[in-house]
């Protein structure tokens, strides 16, 4: 998959590279030649990612962003583009979720999941942006997700945040393409991480994998084929849509 769209020269950034999926999209990346800056918090979390990458051949570095604050961006961007160079694709895809019945969720909860999961989209996309656009354009991919156009119980915070998100890159497509850069939404449905496993093998989750048409978990790897073909010039004329890698799950 990765011969397929080569990323050789190109400088990816991933936010919430530390664990789960943003692990999986930042080695993708990286083995698709990108030179990959690895975005989260705390970069302690990052230091055995870049030794990975960096053994299997690949150019890693680590960056402290909280992309709930614009200042937290604009710093990691600056030491990103220090020490790789100029960004050309960046990977939204930090997120978090607080599962609780609607009553039970709190103003904290719902502050916390929509100003990581939204808030922070805004805030890379905006700067990535503006840096894209001073050098002829970009790739913006933001993770989105299936329960931003369909909600499940118990997670209304994060399939409200999502649902925006889904918005928020047909906005930023339309007004971001004059200037060269492209965004889209990357949308996984049900797929399986360190995080989620147990639930997955339980009872209430193989009854949620046999709801969707392929019978099956998806896989982070399932995953590769839009990630590349997003971050790479393989979609020059895409913008503003929404990738949907799920299983069928939104057909049933």
């Amino acid at each position: 998959m990765a011969e397929t769209f080569d990323l050789t020269g190109k400088t990816a950034l991933v936010t919430g590279a530390s664990q789960g999926l943003g692990a999986g999209f930042a080695t993708t990346l990286a083995r698709a030649g990108a030179k990959v800056a690895l975005a989260a918090r705390q970069t302690g979390k990052l230091a055995e990612l870049q030794r990975a990458i960096e053994a299997a051949g690949g150019s890693a570095h680590a960056v402290a962003m909280d992309v709930t604050d614009a200042a937290s961006v604009r710093a990691g961007f600056d030491a990103a583009e220090a020490a790789l160079g100029p960004v050309d694709v960046l990977v939204n895809n930090a997120g978090i979720a607080i599962p609780k019945p609607f009553l039970e969720v709190t103003e904290d909860d719902w502050d916390a999941v929509v100003d990581t999961n939204l808030k922070g989209c805004f805030l890379a996309g905006q700067e990535a942006a503006r840096r894209m656009a001073g050098r002829g354009g970009g790739s913006i991919i933001n993770i989105a997700s299936v329960l931003g156009q369909q909600v499940i119980g118990h997670l209304a915070s994060y399939c409200a945040s999502k649902a925006g998100l889904i918005h928020l890159t047909k906005s930023m497509g339309l007004e971001l393409a004059r200037v060269g850069v492209r965004v889209n939404a990357l949308a996984p449905g049900y797929v399986e991480t360190p995080i989620n496993a147990e639930f997955f093998h339980g009872p209430a989750g193989e009854k949620l994998v046999k709801g969707i048409p392929q019978r099956r978990l998806g896989q982070p790897d399932d995953l590769d084929g839009a990630l590349l073909l997003l971050a790479s010039d393989a979609s020059r004329y895409m913008t503003g849509t929404v990738v949907t890698v799920d299983g069928g799950f939104l057909l049933a």
